[in-house]
């Protein structure tokens, strides 16, 4: 087991360091523990009977106009004790001009390992529909105002296609995975242009573990590293509480971009409700208040089978 979870590592970390950056596009979040089957088609809970369903709205650097903002949804459950499916969708706005959808559907399959350990290979497929309006857009004046990429609107549609690897046991994960592995770009070059902008491929490695520290409180530290060409890779650094498995709270550091802060508490059986502050410590940070999230979590336990919490990485 020991040497399964270092090829696994070493996978991850090869994929993420082998890759030059160009610019990022999929959206960060804080809360991205409970929403990882957005970023991951193998995330898988094993959690017979119940279908997990969750929501998240993000409004990004609060104070500056145009700022982008981001919203989620993310639906999946085990249909077999082998294949869990699963559907999420994206959809980031850039004020008025830039809007992307993306829509997924996810397929994961499970192969345990030993009585508490399992491992899940993924496949994510769908399709991004990006739009945008130049119409208000005040370009300015010279090469700016004359600038070909926004000459017109834009509305194309790309096909997406990604792939996951997802380790998880009773008390740890590991997953690495690619959204997207297809390049797209939203103009082509025109002129000796090049393209307004382009689809890169994201590499994503995470993890986290729960230390049972007594009967009533759990701590729950966490990462997750991200990798696109022509950017620097972006890490996430994460430390949670659970008190009673009724109230979670924690701090986190993203490297060179923002201190963060979350909390969320179960309101009812399976219903959870979350905030997350991110603090902006870049020099972005002299012109916002911050970045804003707001989670959903429902967990429908459609069969009443599973076990209240037992197993599920979503406390990840």
């Amino acid at each position: 087991m020991k040497k399964l979870i270092q090829k696994l590592t070493f996978f991850a970390a090869t994929v993420l360091i082998s890759q030059l950056a160009w610019g990022q596009q999929d959206p960060q979040l804080t809360q991205y523990m409970y929403n990882m089957s957005l970023m991951n088609p193998a995330y898988s809970t094993g959690n017979e009977g119940v279908m997990n369903l969750g929501a998240l709205y993000r409004a990004q650097w609060v104070g500056i106009d145009g700022a982008p903002t981001t919203g989620t949804f993310f639906a999946h459950a085990p249909v077999s004790d082998r294949i869990e499916l699963g559907v999420n969708l994206i959809h980031d706005e850039i004020g008025d001009v830039v809007k992307e959808t993306n829509l997924n559907a996810d397929f994961a399959y499970k192969i345990q390992l030993s009585p508490s350990s399992n491992l899940a290979f993924g496949l994510k497929a769908g399709a991004t529909f990006f739009n945008t309006d130049f119409t208000n857009l005040q370009l300015g004046s010279g090469n700016a105002a004359t600038d070909l990429a926004f000459d017109k609107n834009i509305s194309q549609t790309y096909p997406t296609l990604g792939v996951g690897l997802f380790y998880f046991s009773d008390h740890y994960y590991l997953g690495a995975s690619a959204p997207n592995l297809l390049n797209a770009e939203h103009i082509e070059e025109r002129d000796g242009i090049r393209g307004f902008g382009e689809e890169t491929v994201h590499y994503f490695l995470t993890g986290g573990y729960v230390f049972d520290l007594n009967a009533d409180l759990k701590l729950k530290p966490s990462f997750m590293a991200r990798a696109v060409e022509g950017a620097p890779i972006s890490i996430d650094l994460n430390a949670n509480v659970l008190l009673y498995e009724k109230v979670e709270a924690g701090l986190g550091y993203r490297v060179g971009d923002a201190i963060t802060g979350l909390v969320n508490f179960e309101v009812a059986q399976g219903l959870r409700i979350g905030y997350a502050y991110d603090y902006t410590t870049s020099n972005l940070g002299k012109y916002n208040d911050g970045s804003h999230e707001i989670m959903l979590l429902f967990d429908l336990d459609f069969l009443g089978l599973a076990p209240r919490y037992a197993k599920s990485p979503r406390f990840f």
